[in-house]
C-alpha cells in the first residue's frame, strides 16, 4: 500500500482535537501555521512550564490511522484529529521510523522526525481507559507509545488529504525514537 496523508488539522487553540481541514500550510522552522503549537520554541503547555526556551521538536504531529482500526476494534470511536494529530497517514509504519528520517509529503514539503508523542491524560477525556488502550509492552515489557510522533519543518509547503509521503531515511547510525 501506498504511504499518503488521509486528512490534516490544525487547531488555533491549546485543544486536545483538531478539526480536519482542506490543507494545512507547513513553514520550514515554525510548523504548522495557525496551529497553537507552532514556534521555534516549545508552545506545549508542559514544556513551556519546565523551561519556555526549549527548541519545538514538536512542530507537527503526526498519526498512522491503522492505531484507529486498533482501537475501534478495542470499542472505542476515535477518529481523524481527535488525538491532537495535524496529519493522519496511512500505509508507514510511523513508530518504526528513527530519529532524523525524512517524510517528503505533497509536492515540496520535507518533515524531519524528532521522537515520540507521549499520551497524556487528557487522552481519557475522550473516552475512559483509550490513554490505556494506546500503550502496550513488548515481549521485553519495554512500553511501546502508540499516539504517533513529533517533527520539524525542513521545508515548508502546502499539505493535503491524498498527498504522498516518501521516505528519506538517514545516512549513518539509526537512533530509536524516544520521547519528546
Amino acid at each position: 500500500m501506498p504511504s499518503k496523508v488521509l486528512t490534516v488539522q490544525v487547531s488555533s487553540g491549546h485543544t486536545m482535537s483538531k478539526p480536519v481541514v482542506d490543507s494545512i500550510t507547513l513553514v520550514a522552522g515554525f510548523g504548522v501555521e495557525g496551529d497553537a503549537h507552532n514556534g521555534t520554541t516549545v508552545k506545549h503547555r508542559s514544556r513551556v512550564r519546565q523551561d519556555p526556551t526549549q527548541p519545538n521538536l514538536r512542530q507537527v504531529h503526526l498519526m498512522h490511522a491503522e492505531l484507529f482500526d486498533e482501537l475501534r476494534d478495542m470499542g472505542f470511536d476515535v477518529r481523524s484529529g481527535m488525538l491532537g494529530e495535524n496529519i493522519t497517514t496511512s500505509g508507514i509504519d510511523l513508530l518504526g521510523l528513527p530519529v532524523g528520517a525524512r517524510l517528503h509529503i505533497g509536492a515540496e514539503a520535507i518533515v524531519e522526525v524528532t521522537g515520540l508523542r507521549n499520551p497524556c491524560a487528557q487522552i481519557d477525556g475522550i473516552a475512559p481507559g483509550l490513554m490505556d488502550a494506546c500503550l502496550a509492552r513488548d515481549s521485553n515489557g519495554k512500553l511501546i507509545r502508540k499516539t504517533g510522533m513529533f517533527s520539524i519543518v525542513v521545508v515548508g509547503g502546502v499539505v493535503r488529504a491524498g498527498d504522498a509521503i516518501k521516505l528519506e531515511m538517514p545516512v549513518g547510525e539509526q537512533v530509536r525514537m524516544q520521547p519528546v
